[in-house]
């Protein structure tokens, strides 16, 4: 199927539950380059890599975006490894995925989950971003 002829419930389950789209990005004016840190949305359980506060994300957080298929154009800015990118890109699901595993525990062994690698921002002051600047999301 194409993300446009999924139901609801298979276009949610295409979140692996990496958590790094909960990342704090900076993003470069001049280039457009998408930089991610090791910082947190407030929302985001570190050890469960899922949004504390789903249904109300948006409400709570400016910046939150909610994806869907008609912004799959927009999707330059997750991680190289989402489903939903490498699916707008027309590319297969990675073998560590859960819906080619079979199961959740491939996506922290594979290490593209951020659990136990994540700081809140509630923690740190927003002008030090730029330090917290990571090369680990792929």
């Amino acid at each position: 199927k194409t993300l446009q002829q999924m139901t609801q419930d298979e276009w949610e389950s295409l979140c692996d539950g990496c958590g790094k789209c909960c990342l704090v990005k900076l993003q470069d004016e001049d280039t457009d380059d998408v930089y991610y840190t090791n910082v947190s949305c407030r929302y985001l359980s570190a050890t469960e890599c899922r949004c504390t506060n789903y249904t109300e994300r948006e409400e709570l957080v400016e910046a939150c975006v909610k994806l869907t298929a008609d912004k799959v154009d927009d999707f330059f800015w997750l991680p190289s490894s989402c489903a939903y990118r490498l699916l707008a890109e027309g590319k297969p699901l990675p073998k560590w995925h859960p819906l080619v595993s079979g199961t959740q525990d491939t996506v922290e062994k594979s290490g593209h989950s951020v659990k136990g690698r994540v700081i809140s921002e509630t923690t740190i002051n927003a002008d030090d971003l730029e330090d917290y600047i990571i090369r680990w999301v792929n």
